[in-house]
């Protein structure tokens, strides 16, 4: 890493680190708890046990009185899967990649002050970077550094294989955000399944003209994944809604995955505060309070 890049994470990570430590690091631990305890084996039963802690199946099988065991699970596994084909990062200015450091970063530092553990996983077609999950400011900076500066081989998206990798670091529970433009296909049963067993959460990276198709006419196109070019008339999306957003929209619904829409250039730490309150909004109605 030169002196240049150096200077850049350093520089994220400041600007990442105040809001985390002011505005969102309170409001990640209030919306990802972990599941306070888990279960660790079973032992004999000794006198003084509670005896709801019986294991009936291991004593019927044993005929010895057994006692499940829980430990209190003080740390959960956080894992980043990013999307670095070619569509997202087909633009000059490098604003796709920006927004997605800032809000992979926030997230990343949020999770570290939580005591977790974080992973990444970083794909186009193909698995281009793993970091195991880990602790520490220097697991952080090495995460940043990859979001930052890492240079894919593959240029299309298979959101699939990403989410196998996962399915193969994640033995326990996990928490995962997926964050890609979503120029894939044949990844649905992938996440349904990954968020069955996981706390999944999809993040949308939406380009203004996304939003607000531009009243352009005819123009020429270039696919960047694929690199085939062909002629696309703007004129007759203007004024309606992006049906690819609300494809997503409706495909996050049917998988049971949260969604988050992030658009280019958006204010990061606005975005996660809104899901956070979004998110506790929903576990306090599913709780009563």
């Amino acid at each position: 890493m030169s002196l240049n890049d150096d200077s850049r994470l350093n520089l994220l990570e400041l600007k990442c680190r105040r809001p985390v430590e002011h505005v969102l690091a309170g409001e990640y631990r209030s919306v990802f708890k972990g599941r306070g305890i888990e279960f660790e084996d079973v032992r004999p039963y000794v006198p003084g046990d509670d005896v709801r802690a019986m294991d009936w199946k291991v004593t019927a099988r044993t005929r010895v009185p057994h006692v499940k065991r829980y430990v209190e699970e003080r740390e959960q596994f956080f894992f980043l899967l990013v999307d670095l084909s070619a569509s997202t990062l087909s633009d000059q200015n490098r604003a796709k990649r920006k927004t997605v450091s800032e809000f992979c970063a926030l997230l990343t530092l949020a999770a570290l002050s939580n005591n977790d553990r974080v992973g990444l996983i970083l794909f186009t077609d193909q698995v281009e970077l793993v970091v195991p999950p880990a602790k520490g400011r220097q697991q952080s900076m090495r995460i940043l550094d990859a979001l930052d500066s890492y240079e894919p081989k593959g240029t299309g998206t298979r959101i699939d294989v990403a989410l196998d990798a996962f399915g193969h670091m994640a033995r326990k529970r996990s928490v995962a955000f997926v964050v890609s433009d979503y120029y894939a296909s044949d990844y649905e049963i992938d996440l349904q399944a990954a968020g069955f067993r996981h706390d999944v959460i999809a993040v949308n990276l939406i380009e203004p003209f996304e939003l607000e198709t531009p009243d352009v006419g005819l123009a020429r196109v270039r696919d960047a994944e694929s690199g085939e070019a062909r002629v696309v008339d703007f004129g007759t999306g203007v004024g309606k809604p992006n049906p690819k957003n609300s494809r997503i929209r409706e495909q996050m619904l049917d998988c049971g995955v949260d969604l988050i829409d992030l658009k280019v250039g958006d204010d990061c730490v606005s975005v996660l505060a809104a899901f956070f309150k979004s998110r506790q909004r929903m576990v306090a109605g599913e709780s009563g309070g």
